[in-house]
């Protein structure tokens, strides 16, 4: 596969995907860390709050925006590319729902049967919701990504008649969410930004997508801006270093993102970009190209399944009388036993990760069409209820305190019937009517 990719492919958006989901695979196994402490009770720690000055750490690890970068530049290529083909909306956004929500549809089925067995076992709710909760942590992510690619027509638009004044009307607005939540008070219209502040990052993709950052110092002068807000926001403003919530703070830069988290995605993008013509050279080996396409082919799998095995590999010592549970977090003897611990987690995710893998190339209906494969008010239908159920998994947990079965079902089949509503929505064989030939 690494071979016959076509000499055009941009590689580096390639790498800079697998690159950021290793960093979020690194930073999950660092930042949670559970242990049991004196009277034997699982106590759920948080690396960052247990040592601050690991919040600083956040900066590199936190690359939520380079996966909007990246998914502007990649929807701004293929969304050109159906508009050139004249195929509709529906096709295009329909084969990227399915390969969002389909593997994440087995990680869903497993945790609900694991929250039922644990809770019919009779263990403490709490913990299955603990252990639940962790291990869906990914999911989040999809639904805002889900959205965000639901409007790229939109935003498509937007960047071929403004330009980077789109870009600029989006971070407006996400400044005026700021002011309105932490100088007034205004209630619960922080939410907004999720929009605001991953949207301005993917139209930074369609730029990259159409040469903007093509010269590295341009990038790099962006770069360096995004640098500098970031730091007067978080020296001068009030906004905390860390780029993700920590136990206890009263702002998080994540939850819903904050424009400060919007300074590290700008700086992010253009201290990447910067590096992209060495990189790219770098991509010519054809070694490192195929250690690229692999993570790539499995990466929604090492995305969704890599906490999973964090929580089983716990669970597992927890059973086994806790060995190397009661070390208290972001002590010496913690961090020198990282390496067996990620050597554990490894060892648990690889086997995931081949297994579930082939989820991520379901394959279409056979008689899909080349257009309009799926009516819309089904698709938009699908869209609302996935991310609502995807939503409030981030929000409220699988797992229930009350009912007999321990899980919100309700939940857990909402994702299930928005892949079904585009998996078996109506289809169009456009090569039914066609005279059969030869050829």
């Amino acid at each position: 596969m690494a071979a016959q990719a076509p000499p055009e492919r941009n590689r580096y958006v390639d790498f800079l995907r697998a690159l950021s989901i290793l960093a979020v695979v690194i930073g999950h196994w660092l930042v949670a860390a559970p242990y049991v402490d004196g009277s034997g009770a699982v106590q759920g720690g948080h690396l960052l709050g247990i040592l601050p000055w690991t919040q600083w750490l956040t900066w590199g690890f936190q690359v939520m925006p380079l996966f909007f970068l990246v998914g502007g530049f990649s929807n701004g290529v293929s969304w050109s590319a159906n508009r050139r083909q004249g195929a509709s909306f529906s096709h295009w956004f329909s084969s990227r729902f399915r390969r969002l929500i389909y593997p994440v549809l087995p990680l869903f089925a497993i945790w609900t049967g694991i929250a039922m067995f644990g809770t019919v076992l009779g263990i403490e709710r709490p913990i299955v919701a603990m252990a639940a909760q962790l291990a869906l942590i990914p999911v989040w992510f999809l639904s805002v990504y889900i959205m965000v690619t639901a409007v790229v027509p939109l935003t498509h638009a937007a960047w071929r008649r403004w330009g980077l004044a789109s870009f600029v009307a989006l971070v407006a607005g996400a400044v005026a969410v700021d002011v309105l939540t932490l100088q007034f008070g205004v209630p619960h219209i922080k939410f907004a930004n999720f929009a605001f502040v991953w949207l301005a990052v993917h139209q930074l993709g369609y730029a990259w997508g159409e040469g903007h950052f093509a010269k590295p110092a341009k990038a790099l002068v962006w770069g360096i801006s995004g640098l500098a807000a970031l730091l007067l926001l978080v020296f001068a403003g009030p906004y905390p270093v860390a780029m993700i919530g920590v136990p206890g703070s009263e702002i998080s830069n994540s939850m819903p993102p904050t424009i400060a988290l919007l300074a590290l995605g700008i700086a992010q993008t253009g201290f990447a970009l910067a590096l992209e013509p060495q990189a790219r050279r770098m991509l010519d080996n054809l070694r490192l190209w195929t250690g690229v396409v692999l993570i790539n082919g499995m990466i929604m799998s090492i995305y969704l399944w890599h906490l999973t095995a964090f929580v089983l590999v716990l669970v597992g010592a927890w059973l086994l009388g806790g060995p190397g549970l009661a070390v208290e977090p972001g002590s010496g003897a913690w961090w020198f036993a990282r390496p067996i611990w990620f050597a554990l987690y490894i060892a648990l995710t690889l086997p995931l990760v081949m297994l579930f893998a082939r989820y991520e190339q379901a394959p279409a209906h056979p008689k899909a069409a080349g257009k309009g494969d799926v009516p819309e008010w089904r698709l938009f239908l699908g869209l609302i209820l996935a991310c609502v159920g995807l939503g409030a998994t981030a929000v409220l947990s699988i797992a229930s305190p009350e009912g007999v079965t321990g899980v919100r079902l309700w939940i857990v089949v909402l994702p299930f019937i928005g892949g079904a509503l585009v998996r078996f929505g109506k289809l169009y064989d456009i090569t039914a009517s066609r005279p059969k030939t030869n050829q």
